[in-house]
């Protein structure tokens, strides 16, 4: 009698006899031999057939299987350091699933990235997206757990919203039946400053909406997002949340996702740094002192063009400069104490320095760029219904949120993280559009 085990757990089976439901990546071999490469969703393994072990019918079986047909193999389990997952099976019988109509598209050779994404369906089989996107639901775990753990409470933000949170940013407009407008959220914010002065420490979690002409390699039109909220709180103390929180999750992928890190080149030496905490803080102005020291040494990046430019104090840094910015740590560093022009509405100005905003942005390192942006919001009414009034955004509109300042404010703070950006820069990968099961951008909205 055999067993029923997942690959992922057949290291735990060494000796015995299991039987595994998986689907056929690739194979090979030739005269008594077949060498069959499974997947099942938690891993893979390579199944031998040797036509002295079996029937005639299961080799003539193992000899006529195609890419993707599912199968039940039952075999033992042997130890083989050389092998992925350190085992392989040895095939005693087998079973045919499924018979495939038709030659699978996406074949054991190179394909272009249009290709694998007009694919996208299938690709997320494979070896590469499975990695990533196992990384993905390790860290969404990690980010609950964390959270609880630290006594907050999920609060979930509606998707439609009458404005936007952040005036710079388009937004996906909705016609509510021809009578009204609408607009997919661009963050859970708002909502979630009001969770806060009810429950004291709030997260919410999901999908949000930016309708920004962007093709980088950093930007989804769609993306998931976590945005912790905290009354009463500063600056000073939100900077330290995102420090454990970034930190909480870099130590679990290490510890939970080894192999499928492993599996894309991941080179852990990098990423271990993030895992220990102890993140840099800089101002903004000493921010803009590192860039420009690394532009005229000429001390760049591989991936950043000779021809940058210092940033002009007052101006934003762009995604060269977040680059050189990080490059120049070995871990995320947390750039504070923005100019308050560039920032949103809502951030609390520096009591030492009006022309300044209490916020930050989270860089990572290794060209990833910004993966947090938080602040101490304003608690005072009449500075955020000036704020408002001079952003030309419509008060009518922002009158649920001023009452949280009317009645019972206190200083409060939180910040959002982009859950792909972040992925993209734990697993290594080039394009946040690998980082989401199926990527929404300017120029794809299929499969």
């Amino acid at each position: 009698m055999s067993s029923h085990s997942t690959i992922r757990d057949l290291r735990a089976h060494v000796g015995e006899t299991v039987t595994v439901h998986a689907w056929l990546t690739d194979k090979s071999g030739k005269g008594k031999i077949q060498f069959l490469k499974l997947r099942d969703g938690t891993g893979f393994v390579q199944a031998t057939v040797f036509k002295n072990d079996v029937s005639e019918d299961v080799f003539a079986a193992a000899r006529r299987l195609s890419q993707e047909q599912a199968v039940t193999v039952t075999g033992e389990v042997r130890a083989d350091e050389r092998a992925p997952g350190g085992v392989e099976l040895g095939v005693r019988d087998l079973s045919v699933i499924s018979e495939n109509p038709a030659e699978y598209p996406i074949t054991p050779k190179e394909h272009g990235i249009e290709f694998l994404l007009d694919h996208r369906h299938l690709w997320l089989r494979h070896r590469r997206p499975w990695a990533v996107l196992r990384v993905r639901d390790c860290v969404q775990r990690a980010i609950v757990d964390f959270f609880h753990g630290e006594g907050f409470v999920r609060f979930d933000a509606p998707f439609f919203t009458p404005n936007a949170a952040e005036g710079t940013t388009e937004l996906f407009e909705i016609d509510l039946f021809g009578e009204d407008k609408a607009y997919l959220s661009q963050t859970g914010q708002l909502h979630a400053e009001a969770g806060a002065l009810a429950f004291g420490k709030v997260y919410t979690f999901g999908p949000t909406f930016r309708a920004e002409k962007s093709k980088t390699r950093r930007h989804l039109l769609e993306f998931w997002m976590v945005e912790p909220e905290v009354a009463p709180s500063s600056h000073v103390e939100n900077m330290a949340l995102q420090e454990r929180f970034v930190s909480f999750l870099v130590r679990r992928a290490l510890e939970e996702c080894a192999d499928e890190l492993e599996t894309l080149g991941r080179d852990l030496e990098k990423l271990r740094p993030a895992a220990s905490g102890n993140y840099p803080r800089v101002t903004y102005t000493g921010a803009l002192e590192i860039i420009r020291q690394h532009i005229e040494a000429g001390d760049l990046p591989p991936n950043v063009q000779a021809d940058v430019q210092p940033v002009e104090w007052g101006d934003d840094l762009g995604a060269p400069h977040e680059t050189i910015l990080g490059s120049h740590f070995d871990r995320p560093v947390i750039v504070e104490r923005y100019p308050a022009a560039i920032k949103a509405f809502y951030m609390q100005p520096d009591p030492q320095d009006p022309r300044l905003a209490l916020c930050d942005d989270m860089i990572a390192p290794e060209g990833y760029g910004e993966i947090i942006g938080g602040s101490e919001r304003i608690h005072d009414y009449e500075l955020l219904r000036s704020r408002i009034e001079h952003e030309g955004l419509p008060l009518e509109a922002f009158g649920w949120y001023l009452d949280l300042r009317r009645f019972g404010s206190v200083p409060h703070a939180g910040f959002g993280m982009g859950l792909e950006r972040a992925v993209a820069w734990i697993t290594g990968i080039d394009h946040i559009r690998e980082a989401i099961p199926f990527p929404r951008m300017l120029t794809r909205m299929v499969p």
